[in-house]
């Protein structure tokens, strides 16, 4: 049976996960549409927009994002970085699983997953067997 601090850390893995989904759509949503509001992503994300609320509460209170009631959803600086190194992950993944054979959009959909999760040494192992496989093919 799993000890206490392995639920504990399970459960931070899991906020951290669910944080850095949040701000990687929040970013898109600011870059595809100028704001990102409650209610879209509540639409992109599939759950409710009371949901989406407590959210963000945490993501202000943590200092990811900052917001006004009735207004946009904005990152702070500290978010942007966020989604910035949880994209260059997913990518990082997304090409791996590429270079393994895997159809793209199927490592995409797998590599959302899978980012969170990932070390930073098993990462750099990834970016590594990915520019050996582009050196190889030249």
């Amino acid at each position: 049976m799993p000890t206490s601090n392995a639920y504990v850390n399970s459960r931070h893995r899991n906020q951290r996960e669910i944080s850095e989904d949040y701000v990687e759509l929040i970013d898109d949503m600011i870059a595809e549409k100028g704001e990102a509001r409650v209610v879209d992503l509540a639409h992109a994300l599939g759950v409710s927009h009371v949901t989406v609320s407590k959210t963000i509460k945490r993501l202000i209170d943590v200092g990811l994002v900052r917001s006004e009631p009735y207004r946009a959803i904005f990152l702070t600086q500290e978010g942007r970085n966020l989604a910035r190194n949880s994209r260059s992950r997913h990518t990082i993944v997304r090409d791996f699983l590429v270079a393994l054979g895997v159809p793209r959009d199927v490592a995409d959909m797998d590599a959302e997953g899978i980012e969170h999760h990932a070390s930073h040494i098993t990462l750099e192992a990834m970016s590594a067997y990915i520019e050996r496989q582009k050196r190889r093919r030249g």
